[in-house]
């Protein structure tokens, strides 16, 4: 799509991939990584190689956290709706009421009533979300939203007594506290890996990744120091992460047709775009 199109966020894509079969990789760059790397055509600059396939530079999505791609890439072949700003606005709201309950604002200090959200919400709907974007050929987006969606079921499947997940922790609330801090360290080392796939992106895209790793990091040291201080500094950083996530959906699906505001992505710095 065209640079303006792609500043409007509009995903709508009139023109399917232009030819893309596989060729060797310009003759000055033919090395046994070539395949792994970006070049200007030299025979024609409105082209660049990605490794050994070559397409129109108009035509690629740059990183944008409006539609999860993390890094410069070829549109999908099929043609359906961005379901980034979906997943992203489910994850969004249902962080955003959990965090507040960690924050202990207006002094609540039972999580239960996210429970409805975590499962239909930031659970089923992220989920259907994270499917949409695999239809999409869209690795990245699948894999977080699909990830997160099966964190809220998860999470609310322990606080939903048909489980007997807490019920089995009665009178070992230390053993509780350590599984749920394990628990939360392997969604903080996902979330970390998440994030070092984000630091070609945009300032929002890699913030959010990056503030959610910070976040459930902080709530893994709560469960296991038992410090309610730490657990409520994740609820604080919590609540950001959920308006980048708003913000990030909002830049999906906002455009010149429909809004006055619209938002224009802040790349991160990467030595492959200037080669393009």
């Amino acid at each position: 799509m065209s640079d303006k199109e792609y500043e409007n966020g509009n995903t709508d894509i009139e023109n399917s991939l232009k030819p893309s079969e596989t060729i060797p990789a310009p003759a000055h760059n033919a090395s046994a990584d070539s395949v792994a790397k970006i070049y200007t055509c030299p025979d024609n600059e409105d082209y660049i190689y990605i490794g050994r396939q070559k397409f129109r530079k108009s035509e690629l999505y740059e990183a944008f956290g409006g539609t999860l791609q993390p890094g410069l890439a070829p549109p999908s072949t099929h043609k359906f709706a961005n379901p980034a700003p979906l997943g992203l606005s489910a994850f969004a709201l249902t962080t955003f009421v959990l965090s507040m309950f960690n924050a202990r604002a207006q002094g609540i200090t039972t999580p239960n009533v996210v429970v409805s959200l975590a499962i239909f919400y930031g659970g089923l709907v992220q989920l259907i979300a994270g499917i949409w974007e695999i239809a999409l050929e869209n690795t990245f987006g699948g894999t977080a939203l699909s990830s997160y969606g099966g964190f809220w079921m998860s999470f609310g499947a322990i606080h939903i007594p048909w489980f007997g997940i807490l019920e089995a922790y009665e009178g070992k609330e230390s053993q509780l506290s350590n599984a749920l801090g394990f628990y939360l360290l392997g969604w903080t080392i996902f979330t970390f890996g998440l994030t070092l796939c984000t630091m070609k992106s945009t300032i929002m895209f890699f913030s959010l990744f990056f503030l959610l790793g910070i976040t459930f990091l902080l709530l893994t040291i709560g469960e296991f120091s038992g410090k309610v201080g730490v657990t409520r500094a994740a609820g604080c950083i919590g609540v950001i992460v959920a308006f980048i996530a708003w913000y990030n959906a909002y830049a999906g699906v906002s455009n010149r047709q429909n809004s006055y505001l619209i938002i224009r992505p802040w790349q991160l710095p990467s030595p492959e775009r200037t080669l393009i």
